[in-house]
């Protein structure tokens, strides 16, 4: 494998999927940038879980992060190479995965306070970075198309983490 650096960004550019160069801190980097950390930290919240089931839901996730990511660091070009993209089945099955968490929960009756446990902390950071990339999304939709299905699946997104910390915690049986 050859050197990790090329030196093609010392200038302050980029290279998105299609061969167009744009400025680091143009905002679709930014965007694709928030999400990268929004999935690092996701593999945080992996590692510090313990439930089979949950640890499967955070790879669908990460996988989906990736091909979200993907587009948004493509031009128009780029996009054409794409064979996957966020779509509405993605975004009613993460409902899908909303409802099912929340019907295993009890009703909630106060503010979570992150902290309970390691994962679901994690999880509570995931979802303030995925809450962070979505208004980068929506400043960048001023400025470009961004396809809806991404802002929902985005806003979807943040509720399921919610969920899922909240589900952690439960397993384990502490207490909010």
């Amino acid at each position: 494998m050859g050197a990790i650096y090329t030196k093609t960004g010392d200038k302050g550019k980029t290279a998105l999927l299609g061969g167009s160069r744009v400025s680091k801190d143009d905002l679709r980097v930014d965007c694709y940038g928030i999400f990268d950390e929004a999935n690092a930290m996701l593999g945080v919240a992996y590692s510090n879980i313990e439930d089979l089931d949950m640890k499967k839901v955070i790879r669908d996730i990460q996988k989906d992060l990736f091909t979200l990511s993907a587009e948004l660091a493509s031009d128009s070009k780029g996009r054409e190479k794409l064979t996957s993209s966020i779509q509405k089945i993605d975004i009613e099955a993460t409902e899908h995965l909303i409802d099912d968490y929340t019907n295993q929960l009890e009703k909630l009756k106060a503010f979570v306070i992150p902290g309970e446990t390691p994962g679901s902390s994690f999880l509570h950071v995931s979802r303030t970075i995925v809450r962070r990339a979505e208004r980068s999304l929506i400043k960048l939709q001023k400025q470009e198309t961004v396809r809806k299905e991404i802002t929902q699946y985005t806003n979807r997104l943040s509720d399921l983490l919610f969920i899922l910390a909240r589900v952690e915690s439960e397993l384990l049986n502490v207490q909010s």
